[in-house]
């Protein structure tokens, strides 16, 4: 079994969906020959063609009306946006059609399209390359957003994404794309698209999250851990829709939360986990629910880009401060 990074996951998965599916193109700028901005699509075309793999001009409201046609006529594509914050000319064909057309068509059409996109800061980047979005898609009916955190969450997760009848936004964390390697089997297992994975136990307080911010929890919990806290985390993976009833799951056995996520706090969909928790867990809570979010701000350029991401410090203090009420 293979060691790989989150982009190599992220590779492996499509190209056993190619392999397996000749309905499975992968489509977008810069994706065959170069092999893609992150390397992601690196070797795809050489192996399954310039007809599978195909390079698009720098038109990103092109690549998302092809990929939504291609999807109603029995296709399944696999967009790429370069960066998140190119994804805003795709914005009316996605949330337009895509979303609606099974709702359009009484479920004579379905629209089963995958549009990936790296996102989120950490790695100084100009502006519209930065962006953390999720919220605004999260926020549509009719089409899946996911955020692995993992090597063996991008493989499982998105092999799902692409297997889906219905539209998937797949947003990856390019600030974690390198960060580590976990064995993964190429054996088409794929994971869930409705339910958090609990990651780590715990008894005293828990954490939720997804996407890199994974990296600043998991070091807040070792944190917490030497000082004798018990915190369980819970990676949300897909966003839309959320599984609440593992969040509520937990809560009800901690009665504590944080929330951690990059985007900035308004309208967010640690928002929307909040709400659900005070509307439904309430009586679970000890304390209320803490977020630790990015600022309601344009992600800053690269000079003042740590002190807009949320850090293993902001997270201590928030979880400091539910623990101490009684």
């Amino acid at each position: 079994m293979a060691k790989v990074t989150m982009v190599e996951a992220v590779t492996m998965a499509m190209a056993h969906e190619l392999e397996h599916d000749k309905s499975v193109v992968v489509l977008g700028e810069d994706v065959g020959i170069n092999g893609g901005v992150f390397r992601a699509t690196n070797g795809l075309a050489q192996r399954f063609g310039e007809d599978r793999v195909i390079d698009t001009p720098l038109a990103e409201a092109m690549i998302a009306g092809m990929t939504v046609g291609m999807a109603t006529q029995g296709m399944k594509p696999i967009a790429e946006a370069q960066f998140m914050g190119f994804i805003f000319p795709m914005f009316e064909h996605i949330v337009c059609h895509a979303a609606r057309m099974r709702n359009r068509t009484r479920g004579r059409m379905t629209c089963p399209l995958v549009i990936r996109a790296p996102y989120g800061g950490g790695i100084h980047a100009p502006e519209h390359h930065s962006e953390s979005i999720e919220s605004m898609f999260a926020h549509t009916p009719g089409i899946k957003v996911v955020i692995p955190s993992s090597p063996s969450r991008a493989y499982g997760l998105l092999l799902a994404a692409i297997r889906s009848p219905d539209p998937v936004l797949f947003f990856e964390p390019k600030r974690v794309y390198h960060l580590n390697k976990e064995e993964v089997e190429d054996d088409g297992e794929e994971y869930p698209l409705d339910m958090c994975f609990l990651i780590r136990e715990g008894s005293d307080v828990t954490l939720v999250t997804w996407g890199a911010m994974m990296k600043e929890t998991l070091e807040a919990a070792d944190e917490l851990a030497e000082r004798g806290i018990s915190a369980e985390v819970i990676d949300v993976a897909t966003i839309s829709p959320i599984d609440m009833d593992t969040i509520h799951e937990s809560v009800a056995k901690t009665g504590r939360c944080v929330i951690i996520q990059e985007a900035p706090k308004h309208c967010s969909v640690s928002s929307e986990i909040a709400a659900n928790l005070a509307d439904q867990g309430l009586y679970d809570l000890n304390a209320p629910v803490k977020r630790v979010t990015g600022y309601d701000t344009i992600m800053p350029l690269f000079k003042l880009e740590k002190k807009y991401m949320p850090t293993v410090d902001r997270i201590l203090d928030k979880v400091e401060q539910v623990l101490e009420v009684s």
